[in-house]
C-alpha cells in the first residue's frame, strides 16, 4: 500500500474464515498483511471453485464453518510463520460459492522465490488438514456430497 494515510493490515486483522466475498480488494489486504520491504518475493494462493472433480461436473459449492474456525486458522498461521521464520496470512471463505468464486487466499513473503513458495504451500495444505471447514460438492446430475468428512 502506499501514502502515509493508509494502514499496512496486520496477520491477525487479515486472517480469518468470513462469507465475505474474496476479491481483488480482499486479496491485496491478504498481501498487504505479508508484505516487508526486506522481502524479494511474495506468493499468494487463490483456491477457486472449479467445474469438475473426479470427472464430473460441478456447479457450486457450500462450505460449512464451526465457530472456532477463524481462530484455528490464525494458529495455522502463526504455526507457519513460527516454523519458517515468514509472515503468512489467509482468509478462507465459507457459505455458497459458484464454480469461479475464490474460496482460499493465502500469502507468504521472503526473501527469495522458493523460500515463500514453500511456506505458502505448507499454509494450505495445514489449513486444509486442521481448519474446521466442510464442503459440500453439488454436481450438474443433481447429486451432491460432503467431502473431507
Amino acid at each position: 500500500m502506499s501514502g502515509t494515510d493508509q494502514r499496512v493490515p496486520e496477520v491477525a486483522d487479515v486472517s480469518r474464515v468470513t462469507r465475505e466475498v474474496l476479491d481483488d480488494t480482499l486479496v491485496r489486504a491478504v498481501e498487504a498483511a505479508v508484505d516487508s520491504a526486506e522481502c524479494g518475493a511474495s506468493v499468494t494462493f487463490r483456491g477457486v471453485v472449479r467445474d469438475v472433480d473426479g470427472g464430473r461436473g460441478v456447479t457450486g459449492l457450500d462450505y460449512e464453518a464451526h465457530p472456532d474456525a477463524s481462530e484455528v486458522l490464525r494458529r495455522c498461521c502463526a504455526a507457519v510463520s513460527q516454523e519458517t521464520g515468514l509472515r503468512v496470512a489467509a482468509v478462507h471463505r465459507y457459505g455458497e460459492l459458484v464454480v469461479g468464486d475464490v474460496a482460499l487466499v493465502a500469502s507468504a513473503s521472503a526473501g527469495h522465490r522458493r523460500e515463500a513458495f514453500e511456506a505458502c504451500s505448507l499454509l494450505v495444505e495445514r489449513i486444509k488438514a486442521e481448519v474446521p471447514i466442510w464442503k459440500r460438492q453439488h454436481f450438474t446430475d443433481g447429486v451432491s456430497e460432503w467431502v473431507g468428512l
